[in-house]
């Protein structure tokens, strides 16, 4: 991908903006709503499924003419934090952070992202895949926990954290590509794109 080929990112995630330019890809963001409520019984993969599709169609919807003739591809993407069955988005308020790190304090739980690339002109997806990373927090006093949640840092971020920041200090041990974590997993998105060959 040159630079007359830039690859649309359909996220507002300042995350994933920077894992992109730490991997010195050339991208446009546009952003677009979905819905992305968990619906009633609905599975963790169902939800990742159905979401990074309405993502991707938002996306496409909102892209000017211009940009979909000199893109390479769409790139959208969807992160959820995940402790047994029950997927943990992000937090309504301080307190909902607050029960959110309380559930994930002294266990493993997963992060689960999945993206989806696909071309501007072409109605099918070009690849989609849903990467999984374990993620161990140690014991973490109730003092810790409000002192956390009270920064605010997690409030914009599935599972009321953020493991590049200060939720560092409670994370033991990573399973998996910690980028996942972050927002986009850099490795899988580089396979990924790697595989587009010449525009059609």
């Amino acid at each position: 991908m040159g630079p007359n080929a830039p690859l649309v990112l359909g996220s507002a995630s300042p995350r994933r903006r920077e894992i992109l330019e730490q991997l010195r890809l050339p991208f446009v963001v546009v952003t677009a709503a979905a819905d992305e409520r968990v619906l009633a019984g609905e599975t963790v993969a169902a939800y990742l499924a159905r979401v990074v599709l309405l993502k991707l169609e938002a996306v496409r919807a909102v892209v000017d003419r211009d940009l979909a003739d000199r893109a390479c591809a769409i790139l959208v993407a969807d992160t959820s934090v995940v402790d047994g069955s029950a997927i943990l988005g992000k937090p309504k308020d301080v307190s909902e952070a607050r029960a959110m790190l309380a559930r994930l304090a002294g266990r493993t739980h997963e992060v689960h992202t999945r993206f989806a690339v696909a071309r501007m002109h072409a109605p099918d997806v070009t690849h989609v895949e849903t990467v999984v990373t374990h993620v161990s927090f140690r014991a973490v006093e109730p003092t810790e926990i409000d002192a956390y949640a009270a920064t605010g840092e997690g409030m914009d971020k599935a599972g009321g954290y953020a493991v590049q920041g200060l939720a560092a200090g409670f994370v033991t041990r990573i399973d998996g590509s910690y980028t996942n974590v972050v927002g986009l997993p850099a490795c899988e998105v580089m396979v990924a794109l790697g595989k587009l060959g010449p525009q059609q």
